[in-house]
């Protein structure tokens, strides 16, 4: 039931139970508000949202009053809303005098200058003085870890923070202490807050009380050039922006993207950007006696081009890593299919990800947004928390919602949420199959029910039967119900893989590839393979980090980071996305398929496009679903059929973890002075110490 309302002067139909604030928004009028944010609950503490509602004789907060509690007029007429009125300008004045008291109005040397709803507030709604002269109130710097600076003397104490570590990131560790003036946020044991999305809390933050440590001082944004991207530290596929002074990424912030991420990140993705200036392969590398020696971009392509010239077709492969963009794995495998070799691959951790099956094999086929709907989720070998922060905290947003089973088969660990723990192995998955287990009967009995594989559980000796046994409980949980076939869901790590699956980018051969039997190895950004295996292999390793693959490698080719190239990811839901350069690669660095282009013209078999739009022409005709950007389609449930009609016999080790430390998956972050400091303070809290700042 609709509710009329008269909002400035004009009338307006709100939906029933929404705020006031919510209603003045639909009428087009921006209201003032520093604690209420559409996402957290409502704390009415600021006063900063006061309207005049007619009729009634103070002003009332917009934020904690719905238009159901309006009192309704006598005669049957709608209620009337100023926004503008004399008393409301008086109140907001006055509410503004009040937050300026103890504020220390260091604007000049705050980081959030710029950026500051304070700042933005007192010019729009404030006075033009204050009749105040006691002294300031000071109160003491908080230690909340290598993420977070704080500056308490700026803190209005509009709880935002504190409402979203309890709400969104489930750690409860910030709270406020005392009554009165002495209120102080903090964290109780003054240490370091240890969630994978803590640093949110800054951008929620309305004044300059929570600032980035890592890149405190460093620039102003009206100097920094912004670009809108996608994240590769995940499979999420987060919306992002990097913000750039130069050609240095100086920091990344979220996008709201209410599909995938709402408008959180996680705290690697935030923090990563240290990582992209060190450690950069700048230019091309040959090995001589044993050592690395710097070479020319020709040189080190004829001696490419002259090995796998040299080797046989079978004994050559090629290996996509986890941040390999579509485009870089399209020309890769076009160039290797034309060498006459099939052994190229994209699941470096040996998961068995079947594209032939279909893509609902190896989706999230309930689609992120869907978890908001559903009843009952089995978890099979996987930590959301870890493996994507930011799905598990839309996986705890459902759980506050109330009325949803949550179990899990594999490790126990804190999700931020209770869950029903059913087991460590593949047994208990088969006690579920075949109907022993309670929650058997709670996926049946839900109405949207969803199984969720974790990418540990694909890449055991029997993922393949433990795929289709999972994919098996799906369609049986989903029989006959709306959406309910779509249950199935796997949950990547790679923000590279589903491109690779949906690319083909998987060996010919049916026995996949003996990677001890190889005469060259070419390595696209792989550096969690085995090097040990490779050790008889002529390895030429194209990235843009000197890790593992650059450190075994006999060639090394510079490619582009992320934010330095316009590239196509597939998210773990199959929604394609682009990133856009934000910045230019170091030194001779390149595009990494302009580099496979390049190579191509020097084996003999030049492939058939010169540009970005030419290849992506061809790479869509080859696969479609990456040319519909920002969509996610429902994916033939055949795929899902087929997959669990391949059977296998199921293992009795327990599940492990696909991640065994979040801010180290990756060349980029393992480069991060950032991710080494909260990697060494999470493993002295995991070993008992409390990380105290001393």
């Amino acid at each position: 039931m609709a509710k009329q309302l008269v909002i400035d002067g004009k009338a307006i139909e709100v939906e029933d139970g929404i705020t006031l604030i919510q209603a003045c928004e639909q009428a087009g009028v921006e209201i003032p508000r520093f604690c209420y944010h559409e996402r957290l609950s409502i704390a009415g503490n600021c006063r900063m949202c006061l309207i005049e509602v007619v009729g009634m004789p103070k002003p009332v907060a917009s934020c904690a009053m719905g238009v159901n509690d309006l009192p309704p007029n006598k005669d049957g007429s709608p209620k009337v809303i100023s926004t503008t009125s004399p008393m409301v300008k008086k109140a907001r004045e006055g509410v503004m005098e009040f937050l300026l008291i103890n504020h220390p109005l260091d604007c000049p040397i705050c980081d959030q200058g710029g950026e500051c709803d304070l700042q933005d507030q007192a010019m729009s709604y404030g006075m033009g003085g204050s009749r105040y002269i006691e002294n300031k109130r000071a109160v003491d710097e908080k230690y909340l870890g290598p993420l977070i600076k704080t500056s308490m003397t700026r803190c209005i104490q509009c709880t935002r923070c504190v409402r979203y570590m309890t709400e969104v990131a489930g750690v409860e560790e910030l709270g406020a202490i005392g009554r009165g003036e002495d209120m102080e946020i903090t964290t109780y044991l003054e240490r370091g807050m240890m969630s994978e999305m803590s640093a949110n809390v800054v951008d929620l933050c309305p004044v300059g009380a929570l600032t980035h440590r890592p890149w405190a001082f460093a620039a102003r944004p009206w100097e920094l050039r912004k670009t809108e991207s996608v994240d590769v530290m995940d499979a999420l596929g987060s919306a992002i922006r990097v913000d750039c002074r130069g050609r240095e990424v100086v920091r990344i912030l979220p996008r709201n993207n209410d599909a995938v991420n709402e408008e959180w990140i996680s705290d690697k993705t935030r923090h990563v950007a240290d990582g992209l200036r060190t450690q950069r392969l700048d230019r091309p590398y040959i090995r001589k006696n044993g050592r690395l020696e710097p070479a020319g971009w020709d040189e080190a392509l004829a001696l490419v081009a002259a090995k796998l010239k040299a080797a046989k077709p079978e004994r050559i492969a090629a290996f996509a890593g986890d941040l390999a963009g579509a485009e870089d794995m399209f020309a890769l495998k076009d160039l290797f299919t034309r060498l006459g070799s099939k052994n190229v691959d994209c699941r470096q951790d040996g998961a068995k990800l079947d594209p032939r099956l279909g893509r609902a094999s190896y989706l999230f086929n309930t689609t992120i947004e869907g978890i908001e709907q559903a009843d009952a989720i089995l978890l099979v070998g996987t930590n959301p928390r870890l493996e994507a922060a930011v799905l598990n905290a839309r996986i705890r947003k459902r759980w506050r919602q109330g009325t949803v089973a949550i179990a899990l088969i594999g490790e126990r660990a804190d999700l931020t949420y209770p869950y029903d723990y059913l087991g460590a192995g593949p047994q208990t998955l088969k006690e579920v199959l075949d109907g022993k287990h309670s929650f058997a009967g709670v996926l049946r009995d839900a109405r949207r029910p969803m199984v969720i594989v974790g990418a540990a559980a694909a890449a055991r000796p029997d993922g393949a039967a433990v795929l289709a046994a999972a994919a098996k409980i799906a369609l049986l949980a989903g029989e006959g119900k709306d959406g309910g076939g779509h249950a199935f869901n796997v949950l990547h790590t790679a923000a590279s893989r589903v491109a690779g699956l949906d690319l083909g980018f998987v060996p010919g051969g049916k026995g996949g590839i003996d990677m001890g039997a190889l005469d060259v190895a070419y390595l696209l950004g792989a550096d969690e393979l085995d090097m040990q295996t490779l050790r008889a292999s002529f390895v030429i390793y194209q990235g843009s980090h000197g890790d593992a693959g650059a450190e075994r490698a006999d060639v090394v080719l510079p490619g582009a980071a992320y934010t330095e190239k316009g590239a196509t990811y597939v998210n773990v839901e199959g929604r394609a996305q682009l990133t856009a350069r934000a910045a230019f690669a170091p030194g001779e660095a390149k595009e990494d398929w302009a580099i496979v282009r390049a190579l191509s013209a020097h084996v003999g078999h030049t492939l058939p496009y010169d540009t970005l739009p030419a290849l992506r022409a061809a790479m869509y005709k080859d696969a479609p679903a990456l040319a519909r950007l920002d969509m996610v389609e429902p994916a033939d449930l055949k795929g899902v059929e087929a997959l669990a009609a391949r059977g296998g016999a199921l293992g009795s080790e327990p599940f492990g973890s696909a991640l065994q430390d979040f801010y180290l998956t990756n060349p980029i972050a393992r480069a991060s002075a950032v991710m080494a400091e909260l990697s060494a303070l999470k493993k002295n809290m995991n070993r008992g110490t409390t990380g105290t700042h001393g």
